[in-house]
Formats: C-alpha cells, sequence, structure tokens
C-alpha cells in the first residue's frame, strides 16, 4: 500500500469529504494534519449524512485508525459531539499530546474581532488558538491530563487573554477558575484518545491518508493575505505537522470543483455576482457546512489552479461537482490575467485585487456526456489528465477515468 495526501486546489469547499471518504476504503489511517473545526467535511453514507469538523472523514466506513496531528487545534465539544455521531461505528482515534486546544474566550475574541470588522472568520476561535501556540502559551493535550501542570500552563495563557481582551475591547474575560474547570471537565474524556500521532503514523509505515482541511489558497503563507485562514494548508505542511519527511507521501492527489467559491472577505477574480452566480450557489447548495453562511461564487479560475498544482506537487487531480454546471448555454473559463497593462498567466497571489479576468468562452452542457470539450480544455490547459469526476452527492457517484 501507499501513503496519499488529498489536499483542496481553491479557498476550500471543494468537495474533499467525498473525496477522502472514496479514497479512505482503501487506506488503513487517515490523519487530520492542519486546521480545526472551521473545517466542514460533508459525507453522505449509511442513508445519513455526516459533517465532520474536527475528525477525519473516512472513519465512517468502519475498522479505521483516524489520527489528529499537532498541526490541529482542537474545540473540545465539537469534538465530543462528533465521536457521539459515529459511536456505532468501530474506530480507533488518536489525538496527539502536542496539539494545542481551543479556549472559551478565543471564541468570545473571535467573535469580538468580526464585529469590530474582521475579514469574514468563521468566529470559532482558531487564529486566537494558534496566535497562543506560536506565542508559547498555549494549552496543549499533555497539558489536560495533569491537573497542576494544567494549572500552570493556563495561568500564564488567562493572563495574557484577559489583559488583550481588556486592552483592546474592554471585555472582561471568565474568572480562571471557570476556564480550568471546564478543562479539567474533559480530562478522562481526552486521555482515552491522546498518543503521539508522530510515533503511530511512522509505526504504521504504509496505508495513510493525510486529509487536508480549507484549501490552498487560504494558505497563511501562500494563499490571498491577509484573508486567509490561520494554519498552513498546503502538502509540504504535512511533514511539519506530522513530524514526517515528505518522502514518506507518495502520491498527492489535488481536488477542485467546476467552478469556484469561497467564505469571508478577500479577493477573488472570476465572482459572478449576477443570476449565473445565484444559479451556482443555488443549484450547488453553496453554503457554509460550518457557519451556513452563503458562498461567493464565480467562474473556474484557470490561473489560480495552475499556481495550486504547482506548489503541491500534484500527480493527481479530480474534478467535482460538474453536474452544477449543467444546463448553462455558454461556461467561461479564466486562462489569463490583465494586470498592471501586460496580459499574465501566472498570479500575483499578493496583489490579486488589481488583476482583471480573461476569459476562453466554451459551450455550455446539459450531462457529463456533452461536457467532454469542457474537461479536455481543463486537461490541456493544465497538462494533466483528471483522474477522477465527481457529480451529485452520493459517494458512489464518482468517475475513474
Amino acid at each position: 500500500m501507499k501513503n496519499i495526501s488529498i489536499i483542496g486546489l481553491q479557498w476550500g469547499d471543494e468537495g474533499k469529504g467525498k473525496i477522502v471518504d472514496y479514497f479512505s476504503k482503501d487506506f488503513k489511517v487517515i490523519v487530520r494534519f492542519q486546521g480545526g473545526p472551521n473545517a466542514g467535511h460533508t459525507v453522505y453514507a449509511n442513508n445519513r449524512k455526516y459533517i465532520f469538523h474536527q475528525l477525519p472523514s473516512g472513519l465512517i466506513w468502519g475498522n479505521k485508525k483516524g489520527i489528529i496531528s499537532s498541526g490541529v487545534v482542537l474545540d473540545l465539544e465539537i469534538l465530543k459531539k462528533e465521536i457521539e455521531q459515529i459511536k456505532d461505528i468501530d474506530f480507533k482515534l488518536i489525538i496527539d499530546y502536542r496539539t494545542n486546544v481551543i479556549l472559551p474566550y478565543h471564541k468570545l475574541e473571535d467573535e469580538l474581532e468580526e464585529k469590530a470588522g474582521g475579514i469574514g472568520s468563521t468566529k470559532k476561535g482558531i487564529s486566537q488558538a494558534y496566535r497562543d501556540k506560536f506565542a508559547r502559551i498555549g494549552i496543549r493535550i499533555f497539558d489536560m491530563l495533569d491537573e497542576n501542570r494544567l494549572r500552570s500552563a493556563l495561568i500564564k495563557n488567562y493572563e495574557f487573554n484577559k489583559y488583550f481582551l481588556k486592552s483592546k475591547f474592554n471585555f472582561e474575560i471568565m474568572p480562571f477558575e471557570e476556564v480550568y474547570d471546564y478543562l479539567l471537565s474533559y480530562k478522562n474524556f481526552i486521555k482515552e484518545f491522546s498518543g503521539d500521532a508522530q510515533i503511530e503514523i511512522l509505526k504504521e509505515k504504509k496505508g495513510i491518508l493525510f486529509e487536508g482541511a480549507q484549501g490552498t489558497l487560504l494558505d497563511i503563507t501562500f494563499g490571498t493575505y491577509p484573508y486567509v485562514t490561520s494554519s498552513n494548508t498546503i502538502t509540504s505542511s504535512i511533514g511539519v505537522n506530522c513530524g514526517i519527511p515528505l518522502k514518506f507521501i507518495d502520491e498527492n492527489i489535488g481536488v477542485f470543483k467546476a467552478y469556484t467559491t469561497r467564505v469571508g472577505k478577500g479577493p477573488f477574480p472570476t465572482e459572478l455576482n449576477d443570476d449565473i452566480g445565484n444559479y451556482l450557489r443555488e443549484k450547488g447548495n453553496e453554503y457554509g457546512s460550518t457557519t451556513g453562511r452563503p458562498r461567493r461564487c464565480g467562474w473556474l479560475d484557470l490561473v489560480l489552479l495552475k499556481y495550486a498544482l504547482n506548489i503541491n506537487g500534484v500527480n493527481k487531480i479530480i474534478l467535482t461537482k460538474i453536474d452544477v454546471l449543467f444546463g448553462l448555454k455558454e461556461i467561461k473559463l479564466c486562462v489569463a490575467y490583465e494586470y498592471n497593462g501586460k496580459v499574465i498567466d501566472f498570479p500575483p497571489i499578493y496583489d490579486l485585487e488589481n488583476v482583471k479576468p480573461i476569459y476562453k468562452n466554451l459551450k455550455g452542457f446539459d450531462n457529463l456526456n456533452e461536457a467532454n470539450h469542457y474537461i479536455e480544455f481543463i486537461e490541456n490547459y493544465l497538462n494533466m489528465k483528471i483522474s477522477y469526476i465527481s457529480y451529485g452527492f452520493e459517494r458512489e457517484s464518482i468517475i475513474s477515468r
């Protein structure tokens, strides 16, 4: 068996949950390596709809091992609810000792930031938890396993956050003991799942699927900063977040939608603020799995897609939700940009607000058999074959090519 990664190539919401679920049947271990409960991976299986924010999506096959690595920030309440959701399924879960925890006042601060004019956050406390991690005052799973160690670590974290919220928002956070008791109430629950993810991954050696969250264009460094998530979402972050060499991964699979969406603020060259954009949103059910917010919709941007392929070293690509385009008389694909008076075929990702998309117009189609010209155009532009095509919501509605 080999090890693979599955990465989103756009601004997230590419349909990765379904793809991870599809491939997971052939893998022993599924690893979530970054992000937090801002992810929302939807899977339709066993006549049910599952939405995973923290757990690896492939666990619902049963007899799988799920790993949450140190690159994730964890919401204990959401995690417990998700585990309850699949309690009738046989699985094993390991959460790395080094994983940082989202605290109640992280979410409060996130809400206050958004009210003050934020970037369109999910208000889950993600960036605040990562901030504390890199400030070396975060609360880890390991800290929660010992009451004295937890109290000592929390004092530093609490004092910083108390001062920060008071000075910036004039907001008084809850008493220290309330936060301490909250964490302590999860001690026995989290102890059952805690372990060393790096050792587990290296011990398994093969048959591991690494599941990305969000998407390439939301990467904290290589995305449309500052309108990004708070973690590195690209393939190379797997090594750092799991403590493994990149040669450990045999194949990188990239997932992209037949059109483009994003949630929250930020540049979006091919955005459609018209009836077609509304059509894509309603037919594609483009509402956030985590927040319920309507997603912004637009044409497929091949310039950004090629950028994402190059960053991630993708070996195979998967096209999803092509059926959403059925019925449109004309379909546009962005093939270049006009930027500073020149035509370019690469994205100035740091200045994407100032590009103008250049389109190739293609004839629309009403079913998959009529979509060959659309698929072939994408393949020729990217110089890569589309290995799988996904349509509909059911886990079986995937075509291997």
